[in-house]
């Protein structure tokens, strides 16, 4: 897929276009032979569907792209369903990526209809991503929320750990948000500390991802372990531990940064392995 994101389209509406139109979190999809496809028509009246809201993105190979806000009783046309955009994990990592895109412009459209700082009635912007409040001109960007993830190393292991909010027995890397004043070093160094009681040395960049759960950019890491023992706040972690890769718990679906990390200490283990072999 070949997207190109945009704020204003270049042609009249009158050619079919890719329509990413959310119930909540429920992204419409049909379904062929191969993978699940997004509805590419001229406007969603011809599903039956009068969205509550739109918005242009750009174009994706070619061709106008759209996201829509529908109403929470909207009906499903013949053919097709709403998904929930976590199933969309082991379907197509490239439309999971666009429908990420597509929602988080949704929900910032949907919750910047009038101004935070003096509740007038905003007006959208021509040409930017923006809302604009014509009393007090107060400008609002669609909102991001940076988080760290990173992958802490004690000599041939891995720390995963359980969080509260699991509701499966998954483990994964450690994360946390960022806060303000904070650089991304500090926030690796006090989520860690924090979560599971033990301090870290050399920080290092290694990705990121969008992350539309609901607007977060994750910033990976790799950390190593410098002191401590593992004392866990209950609060945030379950369960936490010094894993080696035979003996991985339940680890992330491969579309994510967290395995990404987890997959790098797979392949960094490995090779120290065979060196000193």
């Amino acid at each position: 897929m070949n997207f190109s994101p945009g704020i204003t389209p270049a042609k009249p509406e009158q050619a079919p276009a890719y329509w990413f139109a959310f119930t909540g979190q429920k992204l419409l999809l049909g379904q062929n032979a191969e993978r699940p496809f997004v509805p590419l028509i001229i406007s969603l009246s011809e599903l039956g569907l009068d969205p509550v809201r739109r918005q242009y993105l750009g174009t994706l190979n070619g061709k106008p792209c759209y996201s829509a806000e529908l109403q929470p009783a909207a009906p499903v046309p013949d053919g097709m369903n709403f998904i929930e955009l976590n199933r969309l994990f082991s379907l197509d990592e490239q439309l999971f990526r666009l429908a990420g895109h597509a929602i988080q412009i949704v929900n910032w459209d949907r919750t910047q209809q009038y101004c935070g700082r003096c509740g007038t009635p905003t007006h959208t912007k021509v040409d930017e991503r923006a809302k604009l409040c014509p009393n007090c001109g107060l400008i609002s960007f669609p909102r991001l929320s940076p988080a760290v993830i990173v992958a802490v190393v004690r000599d041939n292991q891995l720390l995963l750990a359980r969080g509260a909010r699991f509701s499966h027995l998954m483990y994964s890397v450690l994360a946390g948000f960022v806060e303000p004043g904070e650089t991304l070093e500090e926030c690796v160094q006090r989520e860690i500390r924090e979560e599971v009681g033990i301090e870290v040395k050399n920080i290092k960049y290694f990705g990121s991802q969008s992350w539309p759960f609901p607007d977060s950019l994750m910033i990976g890491f790799t950390a190593e372990y410098s002191s401590g023992e593992l004392r866990i706040d209950e609060h945030e972690i379950k369960d936490a531990g010094w894993f080696s890769p035979p003996d991985f718990p339940p680890i992330p679906d491969k579309i994510s940064i967290s395995r990404r990390l987890i997959d790098w200490f797979v392949e960094h283990n490995q090779d120290k392995q065979e060196g000193i072999l």
